[in-house]
């Protein structure tokens, strides 16, 4: 029996779990480095499946490393769980209703990344032992991709030096693959102080920390004018210091996130920033400090990866799908903008938009991308990516066009549609990396052209030194 049939059967043997676990952790959405009941669903399962597990790493409380085998190669296997704010909302339901006003919820899958990246682990596990193959497969507890960058801290701390080759997935609306370049980022907290004031009777002894907020935000937006095409700076604010328009607000903060192509861009536009606010502190003469949210680098693809992980794509039988999945992808449809539907033709060959335009569920394997594009967002994946080489999958969880880190996305989220795509990525991923440990030389090719990629570069956190672990 070939290695796609043999962990096709072995995962759609323990399909129920699976899903159970995956819904289990859609019901208790956690924030990043906050997943602490999602954390130790997942650890004490590993721990059930013969797998050994290391809590805490990286100096993370959420993170975890999960264990089986010994020696080289070594392949790594990534997982993420965090969930969204604001995202809350009943599973398998067409229209808004949240769970809990205001609440969270998995508005970008990672319940399902998290369980479909451990059943590929397991399902490597047990491949390995019936065969005899020699090596380990590790399973990642990656938190706080979302926000915090967790992989960028585990990263940082050598957690990867030693692996071979990195899988991961995510959950899509339509199937392929991600390999594309990223932007790298990097996410401050301004916090202006200034000092309060009657706003009528003495407004010259106040100092507006809030107006420090608008200016530098002023600032901001001439500078958008002035930077790469490519680079993106979004902000929000997070503490407009108060509700009474009397009072001369003494403190505001306001958070940034930059994006671009390369971590030296990510890094000068920072510079430019910071500026900004200096400038706005003597403008106002207010203070201010600055507090470290995340980072990440920036995706390097590999070709020898993407190229054997769509082939599995390509081969391993596909779900179908029944009436009902039909219906309810039709009703979610019927809540999307056509610019939400037309988003998901995007770059995409005329041949493949027309069949999607036919179908609310995405039932076949588009053709592999022929040119490298660049994703204008971010993952923490592109740490990995720089010290061992990576590929990620996407499998069909959601109707064609729904955005991610929406409603839509969190309904269907705990859906069969959302179970099948979680477990076709679970089959693709634990073909791809035991065919990697069988032919160890495509592991070698994989590693020159990460080395040729990066033309002499060497992976520096963008984590300031003196920021230590997040909690």
């Amino acid at each position: 029996m070939d290695i796609r049939k043999a962990v096709s059967n072995i995962i759609e043997e323990q399909k129920e779990k699976w899903t159970t676990l995956s819904d289990k952790i859609w019901e208790v959405p956690e924030l990043f480095f906050e997943e602490h009941q999602s954390s130790a669903y997942l650890s004490e399962a590993l721990e059930k499946e013969g797998f050994a597990v290391e809590r805490g790493v990286a100096g993370l409380e959420t993170a975890f490393v999960a264990s089986f085998g010994t020696g080289k190669p070594v392949v790594a296997i990534l997982g993420e769980f965090d969930a969204l704010a604001g995202l809350s909302q009943k599973k398998g339901v067409s229209r808004h209703e949240p769970i809990e006003e205001g609440g969270n919820g998995h508005g970008c899958g990672h319940n399902l990344l998290g369980t479909g990246s451990f059943a590929a682990a397991a399902a490597i596990k047990t491949y390995m032992e019936e065969n005899d193959i020699k090596g380990t497969v590790r399973f990642y507890g990656c938190p706080a991709e979302e926000a915090g960058s967790g992989k960028a801290f585990m990263t940082r701390a050598g957690l990867f030096d030693d692996a071979d080759v990195a899988f991961s997935w995510h959950p899509w609306d339509v199937p392929g693959l991600m390999d594309v370049k990223t932007l790298a980022n990097y996410a401050t907290l301004f916090k202006f102080k200034g000092k309060s004031a009657h706003a009528a009777a003495a407004p010259h002894l106040g100092r507006s920390a809030l107006d420090a907020v608008e200016l530098m935000n002023v600032g901001i937006n001439y500078l958008r004018e002035h930077m790469i095409q490519e680079a993106r700076i979004h902000y929000a604010v997070t503490d407009t210091g108060g509700t009474s328009p009397n009072v001369v607000q003494a403190n505001a903060a306001v958070s940034y996130l930059i994006r671009a192509p390369e971590k030296g861009d990510v890094q000068d536009l920072y510079e430019r920033v910071y500026d900004i606010a200096r400038g706005a502190a003597l403008m106002t003469g207010t203070t201010f400090e600055v507090e470290f949210v995340g980072t990440a680098s920036n995706l390097i693809p590999n070709q020898v990866l993407a190229d054997v992980m769509h082939e599995n794509l390509a081969n391993i039988e596909l779900p179908t799908y029944d009436e009902q999945e039909l219906r309810f992808a039709r009703e979610i449809r019927e809540t999307l903008t056509e610019n939400d539907v037309n988003n998901a033709y995007v770059g995409r060959d005329r041949q493949t938009v027309k069949k999607l335009k036919e179908r609310t569920i995405a039932d076949f394997i588009p053709p592999q991308n022929q040119i490298e594009a660049v994703l204008s967002g971010s993952t923490d994946v592109g740490d990995v990516s720089w010290v061992v080489p990576t590929m990620q999958c996407l499998t069909t969880c959601f109707a064609i066009g729904t955005p991610l880190h929406t409603w839509q996305a969190v309904s269907q989220g705990a859906t069969s549609i959302a179970h099948k795509g979680m477990l076709q990525a679970s089959k693709v991923m634990a073909a791809t990396a035991l065919q990697m440990m069988e032919n160890p030389e495509l592991i070698e090719r994989a590693k020159e052209e990460l080395k040729e990629r990066l033309e002499g570069q060497v992976y520096e956190s963008l984590i300031p030194a003196t920021v230590g672990a997040m909690k």
